[in-house]
Formats: structure tokens, sequence, C-alpha cells
């Protein structure tokens, strides 16, 4: 198995009662894999992780799973502030058929470098032969996972890969420099993706993808192969929309443009809240323009 490309932050559907909407992510499902989204990540932040219960997350990734029946690559995210939770959410998204995790860094108790070694290092003992990718965002946990741990963490054979939201370009050359040969490296940014794929990348992990798969897939394809020219023509077509969906808390204003598509619903969970109306018109105009309008 080989991630890399154009992977999906799915968002995940609720109905008006604020209950998960399971026929709507199974239709997702099959749109992305019709639309040539390379992987697919569930129960992440964009999924509104932090709201599901462990019963639900649970339900959500096997549901997943089940659709895709092997045809795209699950990732789980199983990240929690807890190793010891960690690792149980971790072994039971591999019981499930997942095929990778995502593991946000511990947030809130801010551990130290070595802290966070040890931590991602009890979890890949834990489920040996599970690919494990990396997550580090600081604007949301208050930790930063250094270029140096994340090159001793490299050395771990089941420890795959990275995801990168920081938009600083020097962090993809020194992974790439300080790690081992082979891991990869993914933004976590789409507004910066365009140029750390075009550095080497190995893909992002998009919200973007949730309303235009296949342009991501195609911004993808063309960036990492080299193509300059038709992937910033491309992600030209995309910087507005990349910039609206970060106005609000991700997933604010994709879940609501999503609703406006008519994919999903438009139910969020507190305490998260629907898109502002000050954003309304400019993001149905770019919904428009992409030809997204319901």
């Amino acid at each position: 198995m080989v991630i890399k490309g154009s992977i999906v932050a799915l968002v995940t559907p609720m109905n008006g009662k604020g209950e998960i909407d399971y026929e709507q992510l199974n239709n997702l499902v099959e749109w992305h894999i019709d639309q040539k989204t390379d992987a697919i990540v569930v129960v992440g932040t964009t999924g509104e992780s932090c709201t599901l219960t462990s019963q639900e997350a649970e339900k959500v990734i096997q549901q997943t799973v089940n659709v895709a029946n092997k045809r795209i690559p699950i990732i789980a995210g199983t990240g929690n502030s807890s190793t010891e939770q960690t690792i149980e959410q971790t072994q039971r998204a591999m019981s499930l058929g997942a095929d990778a995790a995502l593991i946000i860094t511990p947030y809130y108790n801010r551990p130290t470098q070595e802290g966070l070694f040890l931590h991602y290092q009890a979890v890949a003992k834990a489920v040996p032969g599970f690919p494990i990718i990396l997550y580090n965002n600081p604007g949301r946990t208050g930790c930063d996972l250094k270029v140096e741990t994340v090159a001793r963490l490299s050395e771990i054979s089941n420890i795959y890969g990275i995801k990168d939201p920081t938009a600083d370009l020097n962090r993809i050359y020194e992974h790439q420099w300080q790690c081992k040969p082979g891991f990869k490296v993914y933004s976590g940014d789409d507004p910066s993706c365009l140029n750390f794929m075009l550095a080497g990348g190995d893909g992002v992990i998009s919200v973007t993808a949730n309303l235009v798969p296949k342009m991501m897939y195609n911004l993808a394809v063309a960036a990492m192969s080299k193509q300059e020219t038709i992937a910033r023509e491309i992600n030209d077509q995309l910087s507005r929309l990349h910039q609206l969906l970060g106005v609000e808390p991700n997933p604010i204003p994709v879940k609501w443009a999503l609703s406006q598509t008519q994919k999903i619903g438009s139910a969020i969970r507190l305490p998260l809240t629907a898109l502002s109306s000050g954003y309304h018109n400019e993001m149905k105009e770019q919904l428009k323009l992409l030809g997204l309008n319901s």
C-alpha cells in the first residue's frame, strides 16, 4: 500500500437531529472513489472527532471501511491526549480494517519532545505492522513535534509519514533530509499545498477535496509530476475557496458549503456552529464559479 496524492479529510455528515447520517456517509465515500481521491481520512479534525462518542467513531470507521471495500485506503484518526487511550483507539481502528492511523500530538498537556517520542513509540509498538501517520498541528494542540523528534520516530518501522499543516516549506526539506528514506511528508494546509508538493511533498490531506475532489486529484497529480504550469492553473481556480474554508474553525465552512451542494445536511455539533452569515454570499459565489451550486 502506498498513500500519496489527494487525501480527503472527510466530514462526518449529520441529520437535523445531530445524528450521524450513514447513508450520506456511504454516498460520500462512493463519490470520492468515483472522483479519483487517493485516500480518505475519517474521524479526524474535519470529521468532528472531538464531538463523536467512541462508539460513533468506531461505527464511522467500520462503515467507511466496509463501503470502500479495499478500493481506496482508509485512514482513521485515533489521536488522544492519553497514550493509553490512543493505543486502544489505534488498535480498534486496526481491528476494524482501517489501512492506517493518523495520530495528532497529545493536546493541552503539552509533553516534552522526549514525551512525544515515547508516546508515539508506545503506540507503534502496540500495533506492529500498522502504518502510523504523525500529525503535528501546534496551532490547535499547543505542542510542536520538532523535526529532530520526527527523524527519530521515522526509524520505527511502522511510522509511515507525517501530516504538517504549518505551511512552513523549510520543514519539508528538513524532514526529507533528516528522516529515513521513504518517509512520507504530507501537507495539511490547502492554501500552501501546491508549493509543498512541488517541493517534493507526497500529497495533501485536504479539506478542499471535500468539495472538489477531482480538481484536487488533478492538482496533486500535476504538482507531484512537476507539471507546474498545469498545477498552478488549477490552484489559481481554487485559491479563494482554499481561503474561504479557513475563515472560521474547520469544519464549519466546509460543512456549510457541502450542505449548499446537497451532498450533506447542514448539521454540525456544538460547540461548533454554522458558518456566520457574513460569509454566505461569497461562499455561494465561489461554489457557483466552480459549478458546485445546487
